[in-house]
């Protein structure tokens, strides 16, 4: 078979068997819960609430002051306890709302009827719905889903697709989500279709996820919705690469997919939308993927946003090993290794990898031997080890002449290195040090 796929990138070793075939659990509802006021791209949240106030699930506790931001909401019922600056799994600091709940749970209808017309809405009222529920892109980026289904009316698209590849190791979310609620994800896809005025759709899924693509294929059939089968390398599901995958466009440097006609967004994603429009729901709980070689019980649970880490891996029998250990917000080649577990599960965190032992056995780090092999493998065609040692240096007029503001961040650089440079953090510190000049 012929899989679609694009130029360059790796194969490391997946290990989803671990979670694949494991059906999603609703985790504990937590006691207390951190939430921060920035859990997307773009502006933080005003805080609507104070210490004191009582506040109910589902309840609207951050407002959006600019276009590309998305409102936050309470989680839990119960009352605020503080309003601080508390660590973010993304790194640093972000102004959080403490709450600690009183035990009620609010009943979203549990209906599995897909009955609601679509035609009861219009485009805007769509967008409008979306935005308020708080809705991001699912897959990590959390990217505010209402300003990329908002196109300037210069840009004309064509294609939309929705990314069922799942393609960093360990994580299983979306392969489950499209499992086990295929019907619903195909529901949230047309909802995003029509709020952009798009009629071509495409779900893209690895070929390492049949069941997944024989649940989304049965939903799908006889309808303007192509499942496209790609092949699994890593990353194939980062957007540009999936739009050279599924449409042979290739989107330009510094440019965005909507340049070349075409809307992306997180099967994740699709799941929420379902769930604002249906049921009124906005954004408080994602589907989590626990994994690794450190977790007693792998699991892909639904966890409340705010939720810590610690409160979520206690859930999954708790880490395996006393010793030496990395906890990931996300997956092994572009999380994001925490220093504590009190960090909460924000609407950007798909997985939380634990690893120990071997897996986090530190390399000694070589001088590069000018192999190019990170050269060949970097799916933008970038130079992987001139941006690394640019970074590092802080010359951050050479990294960006270089392109290093393009860079993705896949890790393939790092992963295929022979001299176990650490090329991506190095190209990440380079990034953030030229955005923090350009705020000079």
């Amino acid at each position: 078979m012929n899989l679609r796929t694009f130029d360059h990138g790796i194969h490391p070793s997946y290990s989803k068997e671990l979670t694949q075939n494991k059906k999603i659990e609703k985790a504990i509802l937590p006691k207390k819960v951190v939430i921060p006021l920035q859990q997307h791209i773009g502006a933080p949240c005003k805080p609507l609430i104070k210490k004191g106030d009582a506040v109910e699930e589902g309840q609207k506790i951050g407002e959006a002051t600019t276009f590309v931001t998305a409102p936050v909401h309470s989680s839990i019922s119960g009352k605020v306890k503080d309003i601080e600056r508390l660590p973010y799994p993304g790194g640093g600091k972000v102004l959080s709302v403490i709450i600690e709940g009183d035990g009620a749970i609010k009943e979203w209808s549990n209906s599995t009827d897909i009955g609601l017309s679509l035609g009861m809405y219009t485009p805007e009222a769509l967008r409008t719905i979306i935005k308020e529920a708080g809705i991001v892109g699912m897959g990590g980026a959390a990217f505010p889903t209402h300003v990329k289904i908002s196109p300037p009316k210069d840009k004309k698209i064509d294609a939309f697709i929705l990314n069922g590849c799942e393609c960093e190791p360990y994580l299983t979310s979306d392969h489950r989500l499209m499992v086990e609620e295929s019907e619903k994800i195909v529901w949230g896809m047309k909802t995003l279709m029509k709020a952009v005025g798009i009629e071509n759709g495409y779900i893209g899924i690895e070929d390492n996820k049949p069941d997944a693509i024989e649940a989304v294929d049965r939903i799908t059939k006889d309808s303007n919705i192509k499942v496209v089968v790609l092949e699994t390398k890593y990353p194939q599901g980062a957007e540009k690469m999936l739009i050279k995958a599924i449409l042979n466009r290739k989107v330009p440097v510094g440019k965005l997919p909507m340049d070349v006609g075409v809307v992306v967004n997180n099967v994740g994603t699709a799941y929420a939308v379902y769930e604002a429009i249906k049921y009124n729901k906005p954004l408080i709980e994602r589907i989590v993927t626990v994994s690794g070689n450190g977790v007693k019980e792998p699991k892909n649970l639904r966890v409340r946003v705010g939720t810590s880490f610690e409160d979520v891996l206690n859930q999954c029998g708790g880490i395996t090993m006393d010793g030496e250990r990395e906890v990931l917000n996300g997956g092994p080649m572009m999380g994001i290794s925490q220093t504590t577990l009190e960090v909460p599960v924000v609407k950007g965190t798909s997985g939380i990898t634990v690893l120990s032992g071997e897996e986090i056995k530190p390399g000694k780090v070589d001088p590069c031997i000018r192999c190019g092999g990170c050269v060949e493998v970097c799916p933008v065609n970038l130079m992987p080890y001139k941006l690394g040692d640019l970074g590092r240096l802080y010359r951050l007029d050479e990294f960006k002449a270089w392109g290093g503001l393009t860079c993705i961040e896949c890790g393939c650089c790092s992963y295929t290195c022979p001299s176990k440079r650490p090329l991506l953090q190095w190209i990440r510190v380079g990034k953030v040090k030229v955005r923090e000049k350009e705020k000079l």
